[in-house]
């Protein structure tokens, strides 16, 4: 298929429909992108048949990098250091970080002859999202009159001084010393020849060196895919007030914060909890419940499928997440395409989606003060729910609007264009 407009080299190594978190990122980001630019999308190998499944033309629509000689090994170091599974993200993200270059070098080997001649008006990379991980070809294309674009970066979001047995738990020890990525040889290369950043969240950009930071724009690394959230919340104010939590079982993602913040209004009959996902915590989180008489108003659904899970959440006129150390928080988008209210902990991504005209934020100090905290904003939910159905559909519409992959992909090729027409200059 051919496309007009802004002919972009899309740089994605990390892209997959049918996976989730970052390759799902990668997938959807440069999908839309293709739907508005006449693009042309890079990925590594192991996303090839997801990609053919997809539809996609390889050579035409997409090409596939071959760096399993340096990524296979390197996946199987990182399983080691991580010391646990759906632990040790840090650990995760550093090693992807030192194998990334080889996937660049084999790109510019492929591609930057083309580069050079003009067949682009711009390379975007969108994965890695870390903005640990140099770009050793931005030199290279902006030498060659091309403006070379990165993002949505997103991540290192330090960890809140009151949860360091959180941290532990995770197995986040890296993280204590994530400075050193800054020392990295090429680095300032990099960010000098970098036309433009694309910030996935305020932290982020914050990071950017002050030299760059005004090449930056703000834009949420999630968005959402509207023909995938057909289905409304509805209530109609009776029963028990339905609240989800989706996501993992694990400690940063605070379920046992909710359980146990909730826990008066179970057992007065006034909320059930619905908990979508799992993880380590979940046999704790049934024992407490148990242990709390609460059982009876807590179901956990455990692993779901994408349209099984919406059938649950439009069950729930909230959703709850007090995450942490949430970077993107793609979740609360979804909760809120389906117009459920989402509670979320205010530090990091969710905290950036929500204001109170949608939702409700809670402030991070420390576990108990989480709990606390929680529990009082439970309470004050129970006391407006008439006012939830249109606090809803108030996040439904900014979710429409600001937050598809469409409406993030416009902004970028705003930007794009912005970029090329000031290089033809």
């Amino acid at each position: 298929m051919t496309r007009e407009g802004v002919r972009a080299l899309i740089l994605a190594e990390a892209a997959n429909p049918e996976w989730v978190s970052v390759p799902l990122v990668g997938w959807s980001l440069a999908s839309a992108l293709r739907e508005q630019t006449n693009a042309h999308i890079v990925t590594q190998i192991r996303n090839r048949d997801a990609f053919l499944r997809a539809g996609l033309i390889e050579g035409e629509d997409f090409t596939a990098i071959d760096t399993e000689a340096v990524a296979s090994p390197a996946w199987k170091l990182t399983q080691a250091l991580r010391l646990g599974q759906g632990v040790g993200w840090t650990i995760v993200t550093a090693i992807n970080s030192l194998t990334y270059p080889r996937f660049e070098k084999k790109v510019w080997q492929v591609f930057g002859d083309r580069v050079k001649a003009g067949e682009f008006d711009v390379v975007h990379r969108v994965t890695p999202l870390s903005p640990t991980a140099v770009s050793h070809i931005a030199k290279k294309v902006e030498e060659a009159g091309v403006p070379f674009v990165v993002g949505p970066l997103n991540g290192g979001i330090p960890w809140p001084p009151g949860f360091a047995e959180v941290q532990k738990q995770e197995r986040e020890w890296l993280s204590s010393i994530r400075w050193i990525y800054r020392l990295q040889p090429g680095r300032r290369t990099y960010l000098a020849n970098t036309a433009h950043f694309f910030a996935g969240s305020r932290y982020t950009q914050s990071e950017l060196p002050e030299p760059h930071r005004s090449r930056s724009t703000y834009i949420p690394e999630n968005a959402i895919d509207p023909d995938r959230f057909t289905q409304r919340v509805s209530d109609d104010g009776s029963g028990p007030l339905k609240i989800s939590f989706i996501g993992r079982m694990v400690p940063y993602k605070g379920p046992d914060v909710l359980l146990e913040a909730a826990e008066p209004y179970l057992r007065d009959g006034r909320l059930a909890l619905h908990y979508i996902g799992d993880g380590p915590l979940l046999e704790n989180l049934k024992a407490r419940a148990q242990d709390s008489g609460t059982e009876d108003h807590v179901t956990f659904h455990g692993w779901m499928e994408h349209r099984q899970v919406q059938d649950i959440a439009s069950s729930c006129p909230v959703m709850a997440l007090p995450s942490i150390r949430e970077f993107g928080g793609g979740v609360v988008l979804e909760a809120m395409a389906l117009g459920a209210v989402p509670i979320v902990a205010d530090y990091g991504g969710p905290g950036e989606l929500v204001d109170d005209t949608v939702g409700f934020k809670i402030p991070v100090k420390d576990r108990p003060q989480l709990v606390s905290d929680l529990r009082t904003c439970l309470g004050e939910v129970l006391s407006q729910r008439d006012t939830l159905a249109e606090m809803g559909q108030r996040g439904r519409m900014r979710v429409e609007e600001q937050f598809t992959w469409a409406a993030k992909a416009a902004q970028m090729v705003a930007i794009y264009k912005s970029l090329a027409k000031r290089q033809a200059s």
